[in-house]
């Protein structure tokens, strides 16, 4: 009777033992399996970064391979300067806000009247921008020679600065924005219309196609070409020096020779751009409205050059 006791015991110990071992077995799988789980989950990331990065290389490849540049640009026009001819177009006639390039036609417009550029202008609180609310270095009551004023206008897109130049144009304002359309005429700029004289409003209205024209026609002004394309200048204000600077980062650029240029920006109109810069030793002419994105302006002018640059290397001829 005892031996078949102990006997027992052996048996019920002996399948405890195994399913406990069955219990581990099943408890280090399941690990395994999570362990596994955990490890392909973690390099789902790697795999997107690394799809990713083979984009954008198959699109700097679509981008070297002589085709159009991609631009973001709503409305675009590169010319060639010398012959007219059109390299490339995206929307050149389209009717759109031109935000602050209206002051190369402000800037035209206050030196065709020959005024004294040393005379000595004030700012006043009608040239407080009341319509976008946007900042000046420039308080009431600073007084700058008419030179500084004309080149704080179009260097560093000085609203107050270009409000100025049109109050103390012989007739006022409103003389000063009859002539701005008058000359519009004069360049043949069917597609353009002025308001005001910084381009705050929404109603300054212009084409790719117009403005071509108008940066062609400033880029007869040695003063107009001077002054946007300086990168950095210091004015007295209030008995300190005070830097201004150059609202188009690519003027400061060795990559570029840049012989005009000129940026606006408003809601209604996005950001702007239009230069007459050298590439391929030609000059252009390169006009970019409504870009969408702080940097997308620069962009698309990197990307033309590029594009002229490479297809020129390969050989081949720019068709409009």
């Amino acid at each position: 009777m005892r031996r078949a006791l102990i006997l027992l015991v052996a048996v019920v110990g002996l399948c405890v033992g195994m399913v406990s071992d069955e219990a581990a077995a099943a408890t280090r799988k399941k690990a395994v399996a999570t362990k596994h789980h955990v490890k392909t989950t973690a390099k789902k990331p790697v795999v997107a970064k690394h799809h990713k990065s083979t984009h954008h290389r198959h699109v700097a490849e679509a981008a070297d391979d002589g085709a159009d540049p991609t631009l973001r640009s709503a409305s675009a026009l590169v010319t060639d300067q010398s012959s007219g001819a059109v390299l490339y177009e995206k929307n050149a006639g389209a009717v759109v806000p031109i935000a602050s390039i209206t002051k190369l036609m402000t800037a035209m417009v206050a030196l065709d009247a020959q005024p004294g550029l040393g005379d000595m202008l004030t700012i006043e609180q009608e040239d407080v921008d009341t319509l976008k609310g946007s900042r000046s270095h420039l308080r009431v009551g600073t007084q700058l020679s008419r030179e500084d004023m004309l080149r704080l206008a179009l260097m560093s897109s000085e609203n107050r600065a270009a409000s100025a130049l049109s109050r103390h144009y012989p007739g006022g304002r409103d003389a000063f924005v009859a002539a701005m359309n008058e000359k519009a005429r004069a360049l043949g700029l069917t597609e353009t219309r002025f308001e005001d004289p910084t381009g705050l409003t929404a109603a300054n209205v212009s084409s790719a196609r117009d403005l071509t024209r108008l940066v062609a026609a400033a880029h007869e002004y040695p003063l107009i070409r001077e002054f946007t394309t300086t990168a950095e200048y210091d004015v007295m204000i209030g008995g300190r020096p005070r830097a201004f600077h150059n609202t188009n980062r690519l003027v400061g650029s060795s990559d570029w020779q840049i012989g005009l240029s000129k940026t606006g920006y408003i809601n209604e109109a996005g950001k702007c751009l239009v230069m007459q810069a050298w590439m391929n030793n030609r000059p252009t002419i390169i006009v970019l409205l409504d870009s969408q994105g702080r940097l997308t302006r620069i962009g698309d002018a990197n990307r033309i050059r590029r594009w002229i640059e490479h297809t020129a290397a390969s050989g081949r001829r720019i068709e409009a």
